[in-house]
Parts: structure tokens; sequence; C-alpha cells
């Protein structure tokens, strides 16, 4: 099994625990029950629907966001440098792999638009968005410094193989 110089695993926060959304959720409907009651009363039956449509939407929403939030593993080894990709709900892919001694590390922008991308052969992948801006560029140091050590490993500079 080969060494791994970095194995660095990105996880974007989540909006809410399953409690938070029970919470949320539980204190939007007692909320949205007084408007509905009282549209009902004055007769407007179709005003409830609405309200519970618009609760219902916001339920839909908050749960594909903790869904949709995408943990990256970014692993390097003598061999390869890859970065897997795990959705919310448990499926992974494999979304990037390439020979440690060709992979490239570009840090690039300031402030909020500062990005970490691996390059190869004209093509790049953006890794750590999750990250705060200062994040990015340690990470990215940290990757350039873990893809160096795997690169000296493989191919020593003293001749020695």
């Amino acid at each position: 099994m080969a060494a791994f110089y970095m194995d660095a695993v990105i996880t974007p926060n989540r909006p809410l625990s399953r409690r938070g959304l029970r919470v949320v959720m539980g204190v939007t409907i007692v909320l949205a029950l007084i408007p509905m009651i009282a549209f009902w009363v004055m007769g407007a039956w179709m005003a409830p629907m609405f309200v519970g449509l618009d609760v219902l939407g916001l339920y839909i929403a908050l749960r594909l966001s903790q869904r949709i939030g995408r943990t990256e593993r970014v692993r390097v080894s003598g061999e390869a440098v890859e970065v897997i990709a795990e959705r919310g709900d448990g499926r992974r892919r494999a979304v990037w792999s390439s020979p440690t001694a060709f992979t490239r590390v570009d840090i690039a922008g300031l402030g909020h638009e500062t990005r970490v991308k691996l390059r190869l052969s004209g093509k790049s992948l953006t890794v750590g968005g999750a990250l705060s801006p200062d994040e990015r560029r340690t990470f990215g140091g940290a990757l350039q410094d873990a893809i160096r050590a795997a690169r000296a490993e493989r191919y020593p500079l003293d001749g020695r193989a």
C-alpha cells in the first residue's frame, strides 16, 4: 500500500443538523398556523394553501442544502494525486486522478477570489471551495509541499532510487 503524503478531507459547513431542521420547521409551522387560521376564519380559504406551500418550499430548500454539500477528499501519494467527491447522500466518485510527477498546483487570486487549482496538460480542477480564503491559501501550500515530498520519494535528487 502506498504511503500518503496528504489525505485531506474538506467538508463544507452544514446549515442545520437534523435536530436543528426539526426545530426550525416546528417553529415555522406553529408561526404559519396563525395567519392560516386567520385567513380561514375571514373566508379567504385559498390563502392558507399558499402559506402551506411557503412552509413546504422552506422545508425542501433546507433539505436540499443539507444534501448538496459535497465533501472532497484530496490524496497525494508517490504515484498519483486523487480527488474523490462524496455527496451528502453518501455516494462517492473519483473526480480527478493524475500522476504526481506531472501535477501542478496553482494558487491564484486575492481575498474571496483565491482559488487552488490542480493542473495537468491543459486540464484543471478547483479544490477546496468550501474553505475560507485564508484556509485555501494554507491548503494550497500544504498541497504543494505534499506533492513536492511525494516527487522526492519517487525521484530522489541524489540519484538513488
